[in-house]
């Protein structure tokens, strides 16, 4: 027997595009049901992405640390060769995720939305029906939003299963593989490639790009660069993977000579696609671009009332665009229904992205590549090797440094770039001062605690007016 269920919305996906929107949706005062048929509450980045992949790198951080320590002393302090039980790091990290889960759910209830655990098939743009462990759910909704994310991508001639991984597997080894080989040198693949080094994996890099980042410019991932180089992690450029057997990865190098690669794992990081199929996409009528679901400026697909967010419209694929989408939505169903809300457009100046990489990177805006050959930007770069905070905390002695790119004319700034430890969490500064316009003047004339590795926006913005202070 199919049980029936009306609704006003209809959510389809509760990664952080859905789940969020459910949250707004029902804080508006929207009858809201939640379709979560995946990963779990919380999506790929909550459950196998951007949270356990972060715990994962710290614990990394800190095993290298004790590393150090142990082979010859450093800051002074010495300590006992360390040992890494990977399983129990492991279960640690699932136990943040679990945590995560509940607070999920706890908001979720908070919100009044419906949960439902199971895969929706549509048969129709407002229709469809959610195969549960209790039977079938047949669910009709005034409007639907789709915000299915997305899923890694798979090589016809290297299919996961076994020793070959991908990014979810990979974040749920039992033990550190003695030789790990990454086949794409993108933000995902380096992220881990690194964190399994810092771990004592043997790792190896196949990218087939002429450079690591290739998204990047140059300046930027050097440091990245210089570290793996350091490390010892072997790098492939313009290098192309091929099958894999016997414990050993078959690569065409940048030369076309053919090589042999030992590997006890190969993690397969070559981008991720929205995930289209298997839920009834083809049965809404909805317009595509390229392999995404097409949306305009309000995030409303070609069919009236069915909405998408998040990694399913397109690139960048980042979580905190597809919160920020579902924020969005949310408003105008409500706005459109008599319950408040506004009529919005996703509009932003700018969608930040960060590399957790050794050393992170963070780009906001325009970068060197995109202004290049113009005579009407200025460019400022200030190092982290001159901020006392980024020396004490062993911060600035690996290139880093803050850009800052305005313009000439009125100093309004166009784009913001840093590379070095601990960036990330300038991140929202760059954003923020972008979304404001704000110009160089409103930098300069920001007063910036010190000691902080953000002095050096401060400072690089200072050079940019032609009077930096401390270089």
């Amino acid at each position: 027997m199919i049980q029936t269920l009306k609704t006003k919305v209809l959510i389809i996906g509760a990664g952080t595009g859905g789940y969020v929107a459910g949250i707004r949706c029902g804080q508006l005062g929207l009858d809201t049901v939640l379709v979560d048929g995946g990963d779990g509450l919380g999506g790929t980045c909550l459950n196998v992405g951007c949270i356990p992949s972060k715990a994962i790198i710290h614990a990394a951080g800190k095993f290298e640390t004790v590393a150090k320590a142990a082979g010859g002393g450093t800051l002074g302090i010495t300590a006992a060769a360390p040992v890494i039980d990977l399983k129990q790091a492991v279960e640690w990290k699932d136990g943040i995720v679990r945590k995560l889960n509940g607070g999920v759910a706890a908001l979720l209830k908070k919100a009044k939305v419906k949960v439902i655990k199971g895969w929706a098939k549509f048969e129709d743009a407002k229709t469809c029906v959610v195969k549960t462990d209790d039977g079938e759910v047949k669910i009709t909704a005034e409007h639907v939003i789709l915000a299915t994310g997305s899923e890694p991508v798979e090589l016809p001639f290297l299919p996961f299963g076994g020793d070959v991984i991908s990014s979810t597997e990979a974040l749920s080894l039992s033990e550190v593989p003695k030789k790990l080989v990454v086949v794409g040198g993108g933000y995902i693949g380096l992220e881990l490639g690194i964190a399994y080094r810092k771990l004592g994996a043997e790792v190896a890099i196949v990218e087939m790009a002429e450079r690591i980042l290739p998204l990047y410019d140059k300046a930027l991932t050097d440091p990245v660069a210089k570290w793996l180089e350091k490390h010892g992690v072997e790098l492939h450029l313009g290098a192309r993977a091929g099958g894999f057997g016997d414990g050993k990865l078959s690569i065409t190098t940048k030369d076309g000579e053919p090589l042999q690669l030992d590997a006890d794992k190969v993690l397969v990081t070559v981008g991720r696609r929205p995930r289209t199929q298997g839920w009834g996409l083809e049965n809404m009528g909805v317009a595509m671009a390229g392999p995404f679901v097409k949306i305009d400026q309000r995030c409303a697909t070609s069919m009236k009332n069915v909405w998408a967010v998040g990694d399913l419209t397109g690139e960048p694929m980042l979580a905190h665009k597809g919160s920020a989408q579902g924020e969005v939505v949310a408003e105008i169903i409500a706005h459109s229904s008599g319950k408040g809300g506004h009529d919005r457009v996703f509009d932003p100046i700018t969608i930040a992205a960060v590399c957790f990489t050794e050393p992170e990177i963070v780009s906001a805006g325009l970068g060197p590549n995109d202004v290049e050959g113009r005579d009407d930007v200025i460019q400022s770069l200030f190092p982290f090797a001159a901020i006392g905070r980024a020396l004490a905390i062993e911060a600035g002695e690996d290139g880093g440094f803050v850009r800052v790119i305005a313009s000439k004319a009125d100093h309004r700034i166009l784009g913001l770039q840093a590379v070095g430890q601990h960036v990330s969490e300038l991140s929202n500064s760059f954003a923020q001062m972008l979304e404001m316009g704000a110009v160089l003047e409103d930098v300069a004339g920001t007063i910036h605690v010190h000691p902080t590795l953000g002095e050096a926006f401060h400072e690089a913005s200072l050079r940019a007016l032609g009077h930096a202070i401390h270089i």
